[in-house]
């Protein structure tokens, strides 16, 4: 199959994907609370999803594995995720929108590492004429994700907020037919295995991978919770902070698209990792110091480093040195362990450490990067496969 039949189906499941959390995902605790739930509540049931994902991610990864099945399990899910989302309608009171909730974390949580594994599958077995780079669908699922948002506020500010559930499920399920148009190659598992996240977790390369990532990906938990409150306490307007987000987003989109893949040519993952790492370490360090708007232009821009190179890298070593039989299990687990659970522990961090040292607690970030740093050497290299062992 040609490039230019394969690269636009992937496209497309990612533009469906990314556009279906753009428009469910910002809105989401508004709507709850205009379902009449307190602020105690939407804080119960958001954390009752982070908690459910957690799991529901690595049990759909070792289904798809389990199976060989992951274009069928990514297409079922999208459809759960549709039909979920409808269900925030349909729910009254905490109860209801508690089980509403729960149903969608779990069916949605799956949806980008599965999607991950399939296109990472694509690069590496489809014939050469046909592979496509990683970055080019994920930077269209980034660059997805904001025209999602920017609908969102314009179906809200026509429809209402209860019109948001109906886009994101129209979404999702776009992503379930199109998750089916994918190439019978991309479904890339082989035959069904039987080893699953002990295998992964007892390889010293992966659980370093993880901690990487968990490290990197953590450091943004005071940025993201404690960025525009401290912004706002220096006299920078809302509309200030809202082009330094904008500004942070467009970099993550260009390192996906442009600046990345070449980098990565260059440097080598472990490389690319290193750089990501460093630069964590440079912005959260001026972070600390000050918030003169010339310095924070200048390390928004380092999110296309400490985010999009950081992902692209871990991609790649999980693509060279994963069995294409455990590709669905690794993508869910390190989703799992080295983004969402990182994220949520950081975030739960990040209120005490800014109450405590307020702006210092950037320095407890840059700590995080350099850390991480260490951590880095080796990590990609042929020798740090897993083992295609076939028994748990």
């Amino acid at each position: 199959m040609q490039v230019g039949t394969v690269l636009p189906r992937f496209l497309l499941v990612y533009a469906a994907l990314y556009a279906g959390y753009g428009l469910t995902t910002p809105f989401l605790p508004a709507l709850l609370s205009e379902r009449g739930l307190s602020p105690t509540e939407v804080g119960l049931v958001l954390a009752a999803g982070t908690g459910i994902r957690l799991a529901a991610g690595p049990i759909a990864g070792r289904l798809a594995d389990g199976l060989a099945a992951g274009r069928g399990v990514l297409a079922a899910c999208a459809a759960l995720s549709a039909a979920s989302a409808l269900l925030y309608l349909a729910g009254h009171g905490f109860s209801g929108l508690m089980l509403a909730g729960l149903a969608h974390a779990a069916a949605t949580a799956p949806l980008a590492p599965l999607a991950d594994a399939l296109a990472l599958t694509a690069t590496e077995t489809t014939a050469k004429a046909a592979r496509f780079a990683y970055g080019t669908v994920r930077g269209a699922g980034s660059a997805a994700f904001i025209a999602g948002t920017l609908a969102a506020g314009q179906v809200t500010a026509l429809l209402g907020l209860a019109a948001l559930p109906v886009a994101g499920a129209a979404a999702f399920a776009a992503l379930a037919g199109a998750t089916l148009r994918l190439p019978a190659a991309a479904t890339g598992t082989g035959a069904p295995v039987t080893a699953g996240a002990g295998l992964l977790l007892r390889a010293p390369g992966f659980r370093r991978l993880v901690a990487v990532a968990a490290l990197v990906i953590g450091s943004h938990a005071v940025h993201d919770a404690f960025a525009v409150i401290r912004w706002g306490a220096a006299g920078l307007s809302p509309a200030t902070a809202s082009l330094l987000w904008a500004e942070a987003v467009a970099a993550e989109v260009l390192v996906f698209l442009v600046l990345g893949p070449p980098l990565l040519a260059r440097l080598g993952p472990a490389g690319a990792l290193a750089l990501a790492a460093g630069a964590g370490m440079v912005r959260w360090s001026v972070a600390a110091l000050t918030v003169a708007l010339p310095a924070l232009v200048g390390i928004q821009a380092l999110h296309g480093l400490t985010f999009a190179l950081l992902h692209l890298a871990a991609m790649r070593i999980l693509g060279r040195t994963v069995p294409p039989a455990l590709a669905a299990t690794a993508q869910t687990l390190y989703g799992t362990l080295g983004l969402g659970l990182a994220t949520t522990l950081a975030t739960l961090a990040a209120g005490p450490l800014y109450g405590a040292l307020g702006a210092g607690a950037f320095w407890i970030m840059a700590g995080f990067c350099a850390v991480a740093l260490s951590l880095v050497r080796g990590l990609g290299d042929r020798a740090m496969a897993v083992p295609d062992d076939r028994k748990d």
